[in-house]
């Protein structure tokens, strides 16, 4: 299956709120993840091999932005009867081995994919303070297989100056990814 990528950065869309159950047994809104200067919602799944290969440096990054005022949280939409490895459960699993510093939020309805427009694992959408999007681009440079600990860090450099300035570069290099799993419209 081809990669798919993301389309450039709308800047100040507003982010479309939620309400999801997370893996920790919350029910949360947009609200509820927002911080005070500003907001990165992920859209990730447990089996893609983009994921797989920088859920790690998903984790540095997100564990770097929060002390900078940034609220982290990732979505899960993926049709998980096609794709059991993104059930609820395994969500649960994976989000309590790797210790997701985040919530895990399922949309099984895939509704909210929908309202953001994600189209692959990772999408990232990092808003300003207002809700309005300043960031939909790559985490770095790694593909299906990790790059060098070196490389640049897209995401976490771009959301930096969100939290600092309320806006994101002009230049942002798309994300790629697994095309999200939708289900059949029957």
């Amino acid at each position: 299956m081809p990669a798919i990528e993301t389309p450039i950065c709308d800047f100040g869309w507003k982010a479309p709120d939620f309400t999801l159950p997370a893996t920790d047994g919350r029910i949360l809104g947009y609200a509820d993840i927002a911080g005070p200067n500003g907001t990165l919602v992920m859209f990730i799944c447990n089996h893609c091999p983009f994921v797989k290969a920088i859920v790690d440096r998903m984790i540095r990054d997100a564990r770097d932005l929060q002390p900078l005022g940034i609220g982290v949280a990732a979505i899960c939409a993926n049709d998980a009867q096609t794709y059991p490895e993104d059930s609820f459960d395994n969500m649960k699993a994976l989000a309590e081995r790797l210790d997701f510093p985040f919530p895990y939020l399922h949309d099984e309805a895939q509704d909210v994919a929908r309202a953001y427009g994600a189209m692959c694992t990772p999408d990232f959408f990092g808003f300003d303070a207002d809700g309005g999007l300043q960031y939909r681009g790559r985490l770095d440079a790694s593909r299906a297989q990790a790059g060098p600990p070196d490389l640049r860090r897209d995401l976490f450099e771009a959301m930096r100056q969100v939290a600092e300035t309320g806006e994101g570069p002009r230049e942002q290099t798309p994300s790629i990814g697994c095309s999200i799993k939708w289900r059949d419209a029957a």
